[in-house]
């Protein structure tokens, strides 16, 4: 199986990880935003390159998760590293309120038939970690879910390890599962909330869902701590990502990446004798072809 690439920012698999002392900043030895930009583009080239050879070989999967509070920036996040790849071998799904069909199932179903396939990247903007985060915080949605009652006695912890299981099902079947949890600070959702009012341009993605949401903050917190310690392995890690500087955020994202096809030791398909004399006959009808 897939092991997961060292970053300074890797939640541990086996001690325990706090939320309060994850960093939501950088360290103050960053490089500053033009080089930052440059070495995003760098490595952007690079995920364009890796992404053509992991398609053609056609072993692997890749699975991107994205989990954050809202203005964390997990669009502008997937758009800053994607941009350049081939979007024929990506595919980006968001996952927001669960519709009827998709509440009628357990909760891995809609995000199952959402997978990628062999040669493909798979980005999912939240997951079916919100079962265990957005639910968790708020129990009353369980309502909805119809689920039998002695199924609800611990369901939290259930969850959790149907997650793990699913995820290393996964993981022995080829699938590279990154998680990624960018971590923004109070402050800074504040001041990206603000300027999203400021700006008519950003009305559009302000809610007042948003700031209810600020007021279960501790909540959310308690309830990532859980579950990152809970499902952070090392055929599916996550990495808490510090946000409140996006460009910061996205290179080291970037970087993971990277660093995680690389382990793949990707390579293209070598052709064997029988297509090379198959190749030889194409050539040659194609080089006596009188047009």
């Amino acid at each position: 199986m897939f092991n997961a690439p060292h970053s300074p920012y890797i939640v541990p698999f086996e001690q325990a990880f706090e939320v309060s002392k994850a960093a939501t900043s950088p360290p103050e030895t960053v490089a500053d935003k033009s080089n930052l930009k440059k070495k995003l583009n760098q490595l952007t080239n690079e995920l364009d390159d890796l992404q053509r050879i992991l398609y053609s070989q056609d072993h692997h999967a890749v699975l991107l998760i994205f989990q954050a509070m809202d203005a964390a920036g997990k669009d502008s996040t997937i758009r800053a590293i994607m941009t350049g790849v081939n979007p024929a071998g990506c595919q980006v799904h968001s996952f927001k309120k669960p519709s009827t069909e998709e509440i009628s199932h357990d909760f891995l179903w809609r995000t199952t038939n959402r997978l990628p396939s062999r040669g493909m990247i798979g980005i999912f903007n939240r997951s079916y970690y919100e079962e265990v985060l957005t639910v968790r915080v708020h129990p009353e949605l369980l309502i909805g879910e119809r689920l039998p009652d002695k199924i609800k006695k611990n369901i939290w912890q259930e969850r959790l390890e149907s997650i793990v299981d699913h995820e290393k099902h996964l993981a022995r079947n080829g699938y590279v599962i990154l998680k990624f949890w960018l971590n923004i600070s109070k402050e800074e959702q504040r001041n990206r909330f603000l300027a999203r009012i400021d700006n008519p341009n950003k009305h559009w993605k302000f809610s007042t869902d948003d700031i209810k949401a600020r007021s279960y903050w501790n909540d959310y917190m308690k309830a990532y701590q859980k579950a990152l310690n809970a499902t952070s392995k090392s055929w599916a890690p996550w990495y808490a990502i510090p946000a409140d500087n996006k460009p910061y955020m996205q290179t080291c994202i970037a970087e993971i990446i990277v660093k995680s096809l690389k382990k793949l030791k990707l390579a293209y398909p070598e052709s064997n004798d029988t297509q090379h004399k198959h190749l030889a006959n194409m050539r040659n009808l194609l080089e006596t072809d009188p047009f």
